[in-house]
């Protein structure tokens, strides 16, 4: 297991992020109370976050901490589905010192306790795979362990990690087997990305993807921009290229050493300058989905939403060792963040009893979304199905479009292409970022001279009613609530 605490590109170790994940099988219940079966991924570092409904994603600090405390109680408490009380353990699952290190013994050098891993990972995977969240320029390691599908022991089945539509410079780290690694049952191996173009992404088992998309391998992944950290003038941080004395370019600290290079100087930074200097300054209150440059894609709050869907008979043939009709895929249950309505609202992750009669996190992600009176929320919008195009309509809050596919609207003369809409549409492989804003009416300085009433709850859903269900029965499938708090 690696996660250096130190790189040739980032010396002090700012800038790189670790995460640890499995690859198996688990079960999730939808919200007409029945069990799905699943191939999924599931957490092994980061599980104190995750079942907060945050990132698993770590700096090389957190990832490496001894798991020796670990008690057998406190593993139990978690996999109870309600976590150890106090339980901030972020670390990588497995990691102990190893006997045989040298010079010295008994360091955490990637050794790892196999049955730690185990104990955790095993029946462990969640709709969706673990949420993964990094900055640009960041180095990012990511270990896979396939630890076995317990309740398919006649499968040998390898996985991978794919992130699809993300610019990878290595075919090696890419996950389509055919040209980079795919990992056998029992075995672990670390990918290696370096953070691209801000945006939504998301990654994917690419062993038989279309039955392992369908069966729940899926997840999500966001890049967050530069311009996050840029100190006064958006546009100046994108078109200025400033040394200081000694020849080091200026910035916050060493790791933001390329904020300030000119876009034509550096093939990560592909969007075109504003076409108008707006002469906005980075607010610190603030995060940007983009580098926009002119303070166009801020917002206060961010939220991930998956669109997913299930075929229940698919899931069901997928247990019981019979062979999968692909011809008749025909998903009855519409997710969002792997639930239907009402458990979208639920801010709690839901939990679900296995085989082995223990219950555990199987859909740690709510997609209800508050809003402060006044202020702006992002959501990163995924569609994740691999037969359907799904629809979402905001009732009350116009959608204002500022990225799709993980690219910020703007043509190549810098005018901005952005726009507002009541509804999306999004195939499967698709991301879009929209901003709902809980103001009526904005002055000139972008202050909010008419916010939304505190209180006031809106409804993100489709229109498409037969996705509003739970196996083609009962109310709920793709709706959630949006909601305005007070700041």
């Amino acid at each position: 297991m690696q996660c250096p605490t130190a790189t040739a590109a980032h010396p002090t170790g700012d800038g790189i992020k670790c995460q640890q994940i499995s690859g198996g099988d688990g079960f999730a219940t939808m919200a007409d109370g029945n069990q799905t079966y699943l191939f999924s991924f599931g957490p092994l570092s980061g599980l104190a976050d995750i079942v907060q409904g945050k990132p698993g994603t770590q700096t090389a600090a957190t990832f490496n901490q001894d798991n020796t405390p670990l008690t057998s109680a406190m593993t139990a408490n978690f996999l109870s589905g309600a976590p150890y009380p106090g339980y901030s353990f972020n670390g990588a699952i497995g990691l102990v010192p190893d006997p045989e290190s040298t010079p010295t013994p008994n360091q955490l050098d990637g050794h790892v306790d196999p049955g730690l891993i185990m104990d955790i990972g095993v029946l462990n995977g969640s709709i969706p795979a673990p949420l993964m969240a990094i900055d640009e320029d960041d180095e990012f390691f990511l270990t896979l362990t396939n630890v076995g599908m317990i309740m398919r022991p006649d499968l040998f089945e390898q996985h991978t990690v794919h992130f699809h539509g993300y610019p990878n410079a290595s075919a090696f780290y890419d996950g389509v087997p055919d040209a980079s690694a795919a990992i056998n049952i029992g075995g672990s191996f670390t990918y290696y990305y370096l953070a691209p173009d801000a945006g939504t992404y998301f990654w994917h088992c690419h062993i038989t993807p279309p039955e392992h998309l369908q069966m729940g391998m899926v997840g999500q992944l966001y890049v967050r921009p530069r311009q996050n950290h840029v100190n006064g003038d958006l546009y100046s941080a994108l078109s200025a290229y400033e040394t200081a004395p000694n020849g080091e370019v200026t910035g916050s600290s060493a790791y933001y050493e390329r904020l300030r290079k000119h876009c034509t100087d550096d093939i990560l930074c592909s969007n075109p300058l504003p076409a108008v200097n707006t002469g906005a300054a980075n607010d610190s209150t603030k995060k940007y989905a983009y580098n926009d440059g002119d303070g166009s894609t801020a917002y206060d709050v961010e939220y991930p939403i998956q669109m997913h869907g299930f075929d229940p008979n698919f899931h069901f043939v997928g247990m019981t060792f019979n062979p999968e009709s692909f011809v008749s895929l025909k998903d009855k249950y519409f997710l969002l963040n792997g639930r239907s309505y009402p458990d979208t609202i639920n801010p709690n992750p839901l939990s679900t009893q296995a085989s082995d009669g223990l219950p555990r996190f199987s859909q740690p992600l709510p997609s209800v979304i508050n809003i402060p009176a006044g202020k702006k929320a992002l959501l990163r919008i995924s569609d994740l199905n691999v037969t359907e195009f799904h629809t979402l309509a905001s009732l009350g809050i116009p959608m204002h479009v500022v990225g799709v596919n993980a690219k910020l609207l703007r043509d190549q003369d810098g005018n901005n292409m952005d726009y507002f809409t009541n509804s999306i549409t999004l195939g499967g492989g698709e991301s879009i970022d929209v901003i709902l804003d809980a103001c009526k009416v904005r002055a000139a300085d972008g202050s909010c001279t008419t916010p939304y009433a505190v209180g006031d709850t809106y409804y993100l859903y489709t229109p498409q009613l037969d996705h509003l269900s739970n196996d083609a029965e009962n109310f709920g499938g793709m709706m959630t609530e949006v909601n305005i708090a007070s700041n």
